[in-house]
């Protein structure tokens, strides 16, 4: 059984060309970023994430605020919800240490993705009401069928 090592990404390599995508490809990250746009959080904690695991307590209530991952303090539950919902989306994942799932998330290379394209912005653009629409119909469609 061969294992194949992919290259490291490299400044000249790591960014795909959007060109490249297919059609659904496209979609999937345009609902990622919808989502994206729609969750309470800062771009900030996105760049953490892209290093390092999060801990939803440093991300949940005050202490979210306190860190600069989001606008405006919300509770453990809507913290979490929300956190989930990118979760689904293909933008986060959950840490696994050898005990099991912990209660970090880290971004996903589709994450890493959104996070090149606002990088250099202190918060993510704003959301509309058709986003928050269409954010919340996505949602609503998938839990039917957990």
């Amino acid at each position: 059984m061969s294992i194949e090592i992919l290259p490291q990404p490299t400044q000249n390599n790591n960014k795909r060309d959007f060109k490249d995508f297919t059609e659904a490809e496209l979609y999937i990250l345009q609902r990622a970023e919808i989502a994206v746009r729609c969750a309470p959080f800062t771009v900030k904690l996105f760049a953490d994430m892209a290093t390092q695991g999060i801990n939803l307590r440093a991300i949940a209530g005050n202490e979210g605020v306190k860190n600069q991952y989001l606008n405006s303090s919300t509770n453990l539950i809507i913290t979490e919800n929300a956190l989930l919902w990118l979760i689904q989306v293909g933008i986060l994942r959950r840490e696994v240490d050898g005990q099991g799932i912990t209660d970090s998330f880290r971004l996903t290379p589709m994450g890493h993705l959104l996070l090149d394209k606002w990088q250099n912005q202190s918060r993510f653009p704003s959301a509309t009401i058709g986003d928050h629409l269409q954010n919340f119909w996505a949602q609503i469609q998938i839990s039917r069928f957990l």
